[in-house]
C-alpha cells in the first residue's frame, strides 16, 4: 500500500490531509488577484428569500469556500467516497458543514435532511454531478430538493489562469497560487412546487446548462477553452483504465 493510502486510512493521515488542504486553498486565494463577478445576485436571493442552493460542478470544487465567504450558514452534500471524506474534512476549517449523501437520489435522507435546513433559513450546496458522474452532468436530484423546498438555485462557477485539470472522471480543476481568477454566481433558477416529471427535467437542464455557460466564460476570461462536459461515470473510467480488474 502507497504511502498517501495509507494516510487516507488513518485518521491522523486523514486530518493532516484535511488540514493540508484548507491550508492550501488559502494560500491560492491570498497569493492570487481575484474578481467577483454577480454575487448581489445570491445577496438578492439571501435578503428576499433567505435559503437558497448553492450548486457548483464537482470538478470546481475547491475554491468554493472562498467564493463563498460565510454568505450564510451553509451545509454541504459530500459523498461518502474517499474524496468526498477529505474535502469535507478540508471545508470544516472555513465553517461549512457536511452531511453524507448523493445528489442522484431525491429521496434519500440526506436530501430530505437539506429540505428542512433550507426551510429553516439554511443554504445547501450541491454539486448535481456528484458523487459519480459523469462530469457537468446534472442530476436531476437538485431539481427535487428545489420543488420540495420552494429554496432558489443560485449557480457558481469559477476559474484561474494558472492551473492543471486533473485526468479525474469530474476534471478536477486545480489552480496554482499566483494566478489570476474569477468566481461568477449566476441568476437563480426556480422550481415552482407543482412542477411533474417533465417540469423537473426542464429545470435539470437548465441548471445544467447555466452551470456549463458559466464555467465557459470563466474559462475563457482566464484565457482557455471550455472544458466540455464528461461522458463516463467514476466506475465506467475505472474500468477503462484497470480492465484487468473487471472480473
Amino acid at each position: 500500500m502507497g504511502f498517501f493510502k495509507r494516510l487516507l486510512r488513518s485518521d491522523r493521515g486523514m486530518r493532516f490531509l484535511c488540514w493540508l488542504v484548507q491550508a492550501y486553498v488559502r494560500i491560492v486565494y491570498r497569493t492570487g488577484s481575484w474578481t467577483v463577478e454577480g454575487d448581489t445576485f445570491a445577496r438578492d436571493v439571501r435578503a428576499k428569500d433567505g435559503a437558497f442552493i448553492l450548486a457548483f460542478w464537482h470538478g470546481r470544487l475547491l475554491m468554493m469556500p472562498m467564493g463563498w465567504q460565510n454568505l450564510a450558514p451553509m451545509h454541504m452534500l459530500i459523498s461518502g467516497h474517499t474524496d468526498g471524506r477529505l474535502i469535507a474534512g478540508a471545508v470544516r476549517h472555513f465553517g461549512i458543514d457536511t452531511v453524507v449523501g448523493s445528489s442522484n437520489d431525491g429521496g434519500t435522507a440526506a436530501l430530505r435532511g437539506m429540505v428542512r435546513w433550507l426551510k429553516s433559513g439554511d443554504c445547501v450546496g450541491i454539486t448535481p454531478d456528484g458523487p459519480d458522474g459523469p462530469a457537468m452532468r446534472a442530476s436531476r436530484g437538485i431539481a427535487a430538493v428545489a420543488r420540495l423546498s420552494g429554496a432558489p438555485v443560485v449557480p457558481l462557477a469559477y476559474a484561474t489562469k494558472s492551473r492543471r485539470i486533473l485526468d479525474s472522471w469530474d476534471r478536477f480543476h486545480l489552480p496554482l497560487p499566483f494566478s489570476k481568477g474569477v468566481f461568477l454566481w449566476g441568476e437563480p433558477i426556480r422550481a415552482e412546487p407543482d412542477l411533474d416529471e417533465a417540469g423537473i427535467e426542464t429545470c435539470r437542464a437548465l441548471i445544467e446548462q447555466r452551470l456549463n455557460a458559466l464555467g465557459a466564460e470563466a474559462d475563457r476570461r482566464m484565457g482557455h477553452d471550455a472544458v466540455p462536459p464528461g461522458t463516463m461515470d467514476r466506475a465506467a473510467l475505472r474500468r477503462l483504465r484497470h480492465p484487468e480488474r473487471v472480473r
